[in-house]
């Protein structure tokens, strides 16, 4: 199975450089993944990079705890959607989910979602599964649809955990079938993102893409290739 087109190959890390962001987006774009998934600070600098590629720009809104204000986060997605994204990546406010207050959680995701269908845009609601019980990510999930987000997304990837073959089993039963699942977190074999994917997830959140890319064996054989090479380039010395 080609994982490629399911990948949204992330650098979210705090210390992440300009030239750690253009050597994602090559990768991206040679491998064709799905989308690149930067800070807010490197945007723009994606959305040049990649271009005309086919691939996605997506950053993160509300990043990584999502307790800001939820006029600060639709400040943040004008931004970015200004700045060249096509995907934003909002991290639901999950003290206002397990206090209750359903109605500002959803109004909160209504207005990024409205959002971004005026801008052509992709909207992903990040629940934070390692911080709900069952009966809270159900509810995270009728509130993301009745919002309009686009996908529901798993992790931030700072939690204890990231996203689970349980957790996205739970979150499709619980959606329509028009809303996408991104599962993210910690996901770093070929194996664990086809179970996934397997088990419902659409998209995959990955710091090392290219890994998951690899099939089964493929870098034990590029191992004997090349320890074949040697000794050929070896014997062919030997009897010069």
């Amino acid at each position: 199975m080609n994982l490629a087109p399911y990948i949204d190959h992330t650098l979210l890390k705090p210390d992440a450089t300009p030239a750690q962001i253009t050597r994602l987006c090559t990768e991206a774009a040679a491998h064709h993944f799905a989308s690149v998934c930067v800070p807010p600070c490197y945007v723009r600098q994606a959305a040049d990079e990649l271009q005309g590629s086919g691939v996605a720009v997506c950053t993160v809104i509300g990043f990584p705890l999502g307790y800001a204000l939820a006029k600060v986060k639709f400040f943040e997605g004008h931004l970015a959607l200004t700045d060249g994204a096509t995907e934003l990546d909002m991290v639901l406010n999950v003290g206002a989910l397990k206090a209750g207050r359903q109605e500002e959680v959803e109004d909160e995701i209504g207005q990024l979602a409205e959002l971004c269908r005026l801008r052509g845009a992709l909207l992903k609601v990040i629940i934070e599964t390692a911080l709900l019980t069952e009966a809270e990510i159900v509810m995270a999930c009728r509130l993301c649809a009745e919002a309009g987000a686009n996908f529901v997304k798993t992790s931030t990837g700072f939690a204890s955990r990231g996203g689970s073959v349980a957790d996205i089993e739970l979150m499709r039963a619980s959606l329509p079938t028009h809303i996408r699942l991104k599962a993210s977190g910690g996901i770093r074999t070929r194996e664990a993102a086809l179970a996934l994917v397997a088990a419902g997830a659409d998209r995959i959140g990955a710091s090392d893409g290219v890994a998951l890319l690899a099939e089964p064996g493929a870098e034990n054989a590029a191992q004997r290739a090349a320890e074949s090479e040697t000794a050929s380039a070896h014997d062919s010395t030997a009897t010069s």
